[in-house]
């Protein structure tokens, strides 16, 4: 009979390239994951200092909206998975997503000098799809 990876006196070998295999497996699905977490999130967002934040529990049905305040024009860009968005056209997403899933929230991470009206348009356009759990993202240095 053929016998697979066995030494002289009768003791397996330890066989290393299963092994990689499936860590190079595992690494490659971590690094996709981790890229469209952290894709959701402009850095480039400045957010409002708050000390007595505190640190959110899950991001689970969560849903982000940058709005990032352009100061030379003097106008704010609001981005929604990745894309700038006009709110009136995200509502019967918004809307979509509430069914699918009624926990659903949406996170409002805005640049500390964006004027209020422009945060607020996201939280009527939120209310309009019936999503009443709306959080907004700061900072606490």
């Amino acid at each position: 009979m053929a016998g697979g990876g066995g030494g002289a006196d009768g003791e397996p070998e330890f066989q290393i390239a299963p092994m990689i295999d499936v860590l190079l497996v595992l690494l490659i699905f971590f690094m996709s994951i981790a890229t469209t977490a952290v894709s959701r999130y402009d850095p480039s967002i400045e957010l409002p200092v708050a000390p007595d934040a505190n640190k959110k529990d899950d991001s689970e049905g969560e849903l982000v909206f940058n709005v990032a305040w352009k100061g030379d024009p003097k106008v704010a860009v609001t981005t929604f998975e990745e894309r700038t968005v006009n709110l009136d056209d995200v509502v019967p997403s918004l809307i979509a997503r509430k069914k699918a899933n009624p926990k659903v929230r949406v996170l409002v991470r805005s640049d500390a000098r964006t004027p209020v009206r422009y945060i607020s348009a996201v939280v009527e356009a939120a209310a309009k799809a019936g999503i009443s759990d709306v959080t907004f993202a700061t900072t606490s240095r």
